[in-house]
């Protein structure tokens, strides 16, 4: 294919699409037989799209031909504040990841965590007005816990603590529940989004595909690292005193994080079922 000619057709922009989510969904639009665009903060090279160089938080360097759909699985944060300068007459669907957090947190009483989910929630209010304001259909998706590939922030750094100390410190018996969902179905989601009329200006919870105490998803951890569970349950009050003494073999975390652990954090699937035919996988990670 002539390389301009297939920069002029391309239907779709994938912003992200060197992360864990893009570029899953980058790989589908590619086996479904379209050459999408895709965003990049340095140079790509790849015989199946077509790579641009930009960066959000440099707003002159977005520059593209016309596309049809915008998926973003970068920072919503970011897209908010540029969006309007990527509409284009052509474009007819955003598709843009956020978080469940958005939800469960704005209460922490971590105020740095708070204010971030304070400002993730504006900009999907941003986002939503700056699309209705050109007459563009948008799709919110807030996934749950995402993991795959050994680059996620949440399945992945808890496997490396637990490889490297072969325990697990877990707070109150880490009743709450959890629903972890797999980055490649989310592709899929995004992918069935933005084909489906029923998605156009909604937003979308996307749990995983099993409901677990948090205390049997550190279980399995251990079995896709195939170590034995061994998983220390500490106190409420006792991790709130320790933990200036744990911070430094959990240098990512805050108190927060252990507390949460009692926290049930749920969605309902059904609107996704419905609309996205969601169907993901259970959870049973594998690592390397």
């Amino acid at each position: 294919m002539n390389t301009t000619t297939g920069i002029q057709d391309a239907k779709s922009l994938v912003i992200g699409s060197t992360g864990l989510v893009g570029s899953y969904v980058l790989d589908q639009l590619v086996r479904r037989g379209e050459r999408p665009l895709a965003l990049s903060r340095s140079v790509q090279i790849s015989p199946d799209a077509n790579w641009l160089v930009g960066d959000m938080q440099k707003p002159d360097t977005l520059k593209f031909p016309d596309f049809v759909v915008l998926y973003c699985t970068a920072d919503a944060i970011l897209l908010a504040k540029v969006l309007d300068r990527l509409i284009n007459p052509a474009l007819r669907r955003v598709i843009v990841f956020s978080s469940t957090s958005v939800i469960t947190k704005l209460d922490s009483e971590v105020t740095a965590e708070r204010e971030l989910l304070r400002t993730l929630a504006e900009a999907e209010q941003k986002i939503v007005a700056t699309c209705t304001q050109h007459g563009v259909e948008w799709t919110i998706l807030r996934p749950t816990l995402i993991y795959g590939k050994g680059r996620d922030v949440n399945i992945t750094p808890l496997s490396r603590l637990i490889r490297r100390f072969r325990f697990m410190p877990v707070v109150g018996g880490a009743p709450g529940l959890r629903q972890p969902v797999h980055a490649e179905d989310l592709a899929t989601a995004a992918i069935a989004a933005a084909a489906n009329p029923a998605a156009a200006n909604k937003f979308y919870s996307l749990p995983g595909g099993e409901t677990l105490p948090y205390l049997e998803m550190i279980g399995r951890i251990f079995d896709g690292l195939k170590l034995p569970r061994r998983v220390i349950s500490v106190p409420a009050l006792l991790w709130r005193a320790g933990f200036a003494l744990a911070k430094p073999l959990f240098p990512a975390a805050n108190v927060a994080m252990g507390l949460r652990m009692m926290k049930d954090m749920t969605f309902d699937a059904t609107p996704a079922v419905q609309d996205l035919g969601w169907k993901p996988r259970a959870f049973h990670p594998e690592f390397d």
